[in-house]
């Protein structure tokens, strides 16, 4: 379950009632993940909506995949 909170997401993992925190720019991944775009069209979308460096870009989204992940709040599936 995802609730958008002004520039912040606040994900509730059903099966653990687990809550999550999601800053402006990862509420935005999230937001393109369940869009089903792939980790390519993610990362284009947020080099266009955000003023960074691909060079720092990619680290973090490879990392907040990876989290996300690790919570299993999304799969491998999501990445590709």
């Amino acid at each position: 379950m995802a609730q958008r909170l002004g520039d912040e997401t606040v994900l509730i993992h059903m099966g653990t009632n687990q809550i999550y925190e999601l800053n402006r720019t990862a509420s935005v991944l999230w937001e393109l993940i369940g869009e089903g775009l792939d980790r390519a069209e993610i990362e284009a979308r947020l080099l266009a909506a955000f003023d960074v460096d691909v060079a720092m870009l990619a680290p973090e989204i490879d990392a907040l995949f990876a989290q996300l992940q690790a919570e299993h709040l999304v799969t491998d599936d999501d990445r590709d």
